[in-house]
């Protein structure tokens, strides 16, 4: 029998970021889908624009279009820029973008380093107590797939939920506030997810505060 394919980084890299958002959400975080939305409000009205162009052009002919097939080429080569530039500067990998019962606002971009099956993720959040909206906290950790992944690429949500848990200060604070829900992670019994440490390879962790 052929062994199983081993998932590339990317596959990997997916399947985690499709993960975070759906535990956080159980932890009552109100993700924030403007990001996702504006993107595809870009993406389609440029798919719209040539659609109706080529529906226009098939059935009035060229010469009958070509003046409004010439504005509908710019506004489609503008809309896909914008896009590109919208994913660039503006998600910047972002996965997830909320806020909690309590007002902490949250925002976490993910990535990874080609051919080094290690996740990294940039947390940012606010304090609702400080005086100053914007004082943005940040966060900087990474640990390899493998802590939440099988050998044959089975993703297993409890250790990845400890992982964000116990490194990330404002999931353990939800968790202890009472807003969590029951998830798998509670099946054994233990009470705060921020005392449990995943069992595998090294994870880094680097905290930094300032305005952006």
């Amino acid at each position: 029998m052929a062994s199983p394919i081993a998932p590339s980084t990317p596959d990997l890299k997916n399947t985690t970021d499709d993960a975070l958002p759906n535990y956080l959400t159980s932890l009552d975080f109100k993700q924030s889908h403007f990001l996702t939305d504006f993107r595809l409000t870009l993406g389609y009205s440029a798919v719209v624009i040539a659609a109706v162009t080529f529906a226009f052009d098939y059935k009035l002919g060229w010469d009958e279009t070509k003046e409004y097939t010439y504005w509908a080429v710019i506004a489609y080569f503008l809309l896909n820029g914008a896009l590109t530039l919208w994913i660039w500067f503006a998600e910047k990998g972002k996965i997830f973008q909320g806020v909690s019962k309590n007002g902490t606002l949250l925002t976490i971009a993910s990535s990874v380093t080609k051919h080094i099956p290690t996740y990294q993720l940039v947390v940012r959040w606010t304090d609702p107590a400080t005086s100053e909206p914007f004082d943005w906290e940040t966060c900087e950790i990474s640990a390899p797939f493998t802590t939440w992944f099988s050998s044959d690429g089975q993703f297993i949500p409890k250790p990845f939920q400890q992982w964000l848990s116990s490194e990330i200060a404002v999931i353990a604070e939800a968790d202890r506030a009472g807003l969590s829900k029951k998830t798998e992670r509670e099946s054994d019994g233990t009470e705060l997810p921020n005392t449990m440490q995943s069992k595998g390879p090294a994870i880094s962790v680097n905290y930094r505060k300032g305005k952006k």
